[in-house]
């Protein structure tokens, strides 16, 4: 050594500098870390959330047309009068609306119901005749084909993840209706 000895520090000294406050915040590696976890998640997660998102816009389109067909058929067994569901593809969109028949022949759009549309990102499949329910005022369906009772929605979205992409109404000639959840190809 050269000379000099070490004084060890006081007892003093020492409890002053554990006792110090140490600067508050954090380290940018505690950021970072928490930043590539937070990322990790979001990585993980996000394809399930939007996949969920899908669903269930699939799921709540599908239940309002078919809340529709009941409103048709319930306005019909009311007022007496026929009533029909009429589905249109207009400019690569699915529409579908209530007419009622105020005289033979003569169909007019149910007053306070608008026009509902499918979403253009579904592919849809109307399956009945002339594209149209017809509800007789018993509440049954006048224009019933047993080969052509159903519409179906599909998602290309949950197709691409193998995931149930098809919701399918049915109806059937006493006026009930069938819903299925089908993964397509089934």
């Amino acid at each position: 050594m050269n000379g000099r000895s070490r004084i060890p520090p006081s007892k003093e000294k020492i409890r002053r500098a554990r006792s110090a406050p140490r600067p508050e915040g954090f380290t940018l590696f505690e950021l970072l870390v928490v930043v590539a976890i937070i990322g990790m998640l979001s990585f993980v997660l996000i394809p399930n959330i939007m996949n969920s998102l899908e669903a269930r816009t699939l799921e709540n389109t599908t239940r309002e047309m078919m809340s529709t067909m009941q409103r048709a058929k319930f306005q019909a067994v009311k007022t007496r009068i026929n009533h029909r569901i009429r589905f249109e593809y207009r400019d690569d969109i699915w529409f579908y609306f209530i007419e009622r028949e105020d005289n033979p022949g003569d169909w007019v759009s149910m007053p306070g119901f608008n026009y509902n549309l499918i979403p253009p990102k579904f592919n849809v499949t109307v399956n009945f005749p002339s594209q149209m329910v017809q509800f007789s005022p018993l509440g049954f369906v006048s224009n019933y084909d047993s080969s052509q009772n159903s519409v179906t929605i599909q998602s290309p979205k949950l197709d691409d993840q193998s995931q149930p992409d098809e919701r399918i109404v049915s109806v059937y000639i006493g006026g009930s209706f069938k819903y299925d959840k089908t993964t397509g190809g089934e």
